[in-house]
């Protein structure tokens, strides 16, 4: 059966997706949204099921052109960012981070305005951002009782918003190399591809609106929903809910070494930054070197291989925080113990992000993306398409938990709707595509960068997902209301100034809702 065409596409990410949310066992929740997909896709025969989901499994790590590199490098990243946090603990240099931001941030709000500041710095990658901004922070987060519910949030809403606003990322390239062979396809051939990727960078109200709604929050203090609960708790000393356990990439009960030193935390993390910048430009230099084609930054980051990249940085990460380690004289047995203990503190955030891969496969063979795409086709009036493909994208990528799976569905359907009479409206089209994307990678409990930013934070995965949840949903309301406005005046300038209205009138309702919350 083809399911493309058929509403029982979405079974398998709504059961999911909901289950989790109301009993708050991921693990359990996409295992049995991964049964009903697998039963959908095979006539509901027990054995061609069991055998598919063994396939499935299987080919997380093995395809029939041998190893899975991708996923087997990200899992390797995360086991040796986590040997890194180790590290750095175990050193005492996070302790004497936090002690010098005691001395010289000055409150709570400055804190959050540091995380903030380094998220929107380390834009190379969202992965990257979620994980290793999360680890310089919590030192500095957790001294002044910043929950880590908000420290997730923090991290969250500065990986995909900037990193898809950023032409020199993994995002912007893939998104350059995407919008490049659209345009091509209709054509524009002669359009220089990175200046249209610029000029639509004001266009993606999502991201611009998100990232200044996370400012007011931080200075303002507009804690609503979960997470005012989060933040009072905090306040108390439960930076997180203890009776679920220790969430991933916790490292707790590691001895701290009395010398540590500051240069202990950002000397590996600095290295590795620079060491990950440098293979992505150097893996992405050499396919290009092997087809010819003259290097360039942006052609370099299109061409480049993340996962690899991201691993053999944190290799080089790790083997400097090593180094310093045993200069600094910390005992080897005291290492020993850090370095088994940050690979097994990233073992939940690997077990979900497992699930997450194999859902998200089950709904790719399911086309869920093609239904949710064959929604947007019928007599609509124009002046709502932009709007109405903001929220189609948020619900493909929400369903899929993949921003880029949802470009790359969504981006065609949004230009081949703009070609012919409204041309003009193309770049809009598709910035409201790629707003879409991010808004429902934001809210989706099966969503990869979800899942990294509560590693990143040491958060429990579910607390995450419901208290960023209202947050994204006011973005994504300002978003809506400025692509309609856009959509009937065919202005981008009308779209900000009604995004903007909204935006204000959102805060002050924030304000009131959270009267009395703890900045």
């Amino acid at each position: 059966m083809n399911y493309a065409d058929s509403a029982l596409s979405l079974l398998p990410p709504a059961v999911a997706i909901v289950l989790a949310i109301l009993t708050r066992r991921v693990l359990l929740s996409l295992g049995l949204g991964i049964l009903i997909g697998a039963l959908l896709l095979n006539q509901f025969s027990p054995l061609a099921t069991g055998e598919f989901v063994f396939n499935g499994v299987k080919g997380l790590f093995w395809t029939d052109k041998g190893l899975n590199s991708w996923n087997l490098y990200i899992l390797g990243f995360l086991i040796v960012l986590g040997m890194i946090t180790a590290l750095i603990t175990v050193s005492g240099s996070a302790r004497a981070f936090a002690d010098w931001a005691r001395l010289h941030i000055r409150n709570k709000r400055d804190a959050k305005l540091l995380t903030m500041f380094l998220g929107c710095v380390v834009f190379i990658d969202d992965y990257f951002n979620s994980l290793v901004v999360g680890s310089v922070a919590r030192p500095v987060t957790d001294r002044y009782y910043v929950s880590r519910a908000k420290l997730a949030y923090l991290l969250d809403s500065t990986a995909a918003p900037v990193c898809v606003i950023s032409p020199v990322s993994s995002w912007g390239a893939y998104i350059i190399a995407l919008i490049g062979g659209i345009l091509t396809a209709h054509g524009f051939a002669d359009t220089g591809h990175l200046s249209i990727f610029i000029q639509m960078i004001p266009m993606n109200f999502y991201a611009i609106f998100s990232l200044l709604l996370l400012l007011f929050v931080v200075f303002m203090g507009l804690d609503v929903g979960p997470m005012r609960e989060h933040e009072l708790n905090a306040q108390r000393g439960n930076l997180y809910d203890e009776s679920k356990g220790l969430p991933p990439g916790a490292n707790a009960d590691l001895p701290e070494a009395e010398t540590g030193k500051i240069l202990g935390l950002f000397l590996p993390i600095t290295v590795l930054v620079f060491a990950t910048l440098y293979f992505m430009i150097n893996s992405g230099a050499q396919v290009l070197a092997a087809e010819g084609i003259e290097f360039n930054i942006i052609s370099a980051f299109e061409k480049t291989d993340v996962s690899s990249s991201l691993f053999f940085g944190a290799l080089i990460g790790l083997a400097v925080s090593l180094i310093l380690n045993l200069v600094q004289g910390v005992e080897k047995l005291m290492i020993v113990k850090g370095i088994v203990q940050g690979a097994r503190s990233m073992l939940p955030a690997i077990y979900i992000l497992l699930f997450a891969w194999t859902i998200a496969g089950v709904i790719g063979q399911l086309e869920t993306g093609k239904f949710m795409a064959s929604l947007a086709t019928g007599n609509i009036p124009f002046a709502f398409l932009p709007a109405l493909m903001f929220v189609l994208a948020g619900i493909t990528a929400f369903s899929t938990g993949t921003s880029w799976g949802t470009f790359g569905i969504m981006l065609p359907i949004a230009a081949d709707m703009a070609m012919g009479s409204h041309t003009g409206m193309m770049l809009p089209m598709l910035a409201s595509v790629l707003a879409g994307a991010v808004f429902g990678d934001h809210c989706s409990p099966i969503s990869d960068t979800t899942i990294l930013s509560s590693t990143g934070a040491s958060c429990h995965h579910i607390d995450h997902v419901v208290t960023q949840l209202p947050y994204a949903l006011i973005a994504a309301f300002i978003s809506l209301v400025g692509y309609v406005a856009l959509g009937f005046t065919e202005s981008v300038v009308a779209g900000l100034v009604a995004c903007s209205v909204a935006f204000v009138i959102s805060i002050i309702v924030l304000k009131i809702k959270s009267k009395g919350a703890i900045s």
